[in-house]
């Protein structure tokens, strides 16, 4: 899901984009629009957030957006899925789940994202990037609890 695909959206789901300057006090902005979309009681909500913001963070980092551009950020709940997507305005090398040593005081976005996230890619295309992930709402069946 980049935010300009069409996309077929079940009548329970919740959809919510903006635009974000490429500054950091907007990451904080980025992680109040998963709860905006989620309401903190979901239970994705903490691991959305989390995502949202290393991701946001990138997009400043790492991309042209943080040279005066603007990112984008695209929540979709699901009844059985939360998918987020932050568009970038795209960097000369493509998204790197690169491992920080233990001494580094970044490197861990991407890791976080591949440990958290049951999916999740990038496509790049236009000068832009964007990084999206899911995370899937597992609920357990009647009987397994112990």
């Amino acid at each position: 899901m980049t935010p300009s695909s069409p996309e077929t959206i079940d009548p329970g789901s919740h959809r919510l984009e903006l635009r974000f300057p490429g500054i950091p006090s907007q990451v904080a902005r980025a992680r109040s629009l998963v709860t905006a979309v989620l309401g903190r009681d979901h239970p994705l909500h903490d691991d959305c957030v989390l995502l949202t913001s290393e991701l946001a963070t990138n997009a400043i980092l790492h991309s042209r957006s943080g040279a005066g551009g603007e990112f984008t950020v695209t929540v979709l709940a699901a009844r059985d899925v939360v998918r987020v997507c932050v568009e970038d305005a795209g960097s000369e090398e493509p998204p790197c789940a690169c491992r920080a040593n233990a001494q580094s005081t970044g490197g861990r976005g991407l890791p976080l994202l591949e440990a958290l996230s049951h999916r999740w890619g990038f496509t790049r295309g236009g000068g832009r990037t964007a990084v999206w992930f899911e995370l899937p709402l597992v609920t357990v069946p009647a009987g397994w609890a112990v």
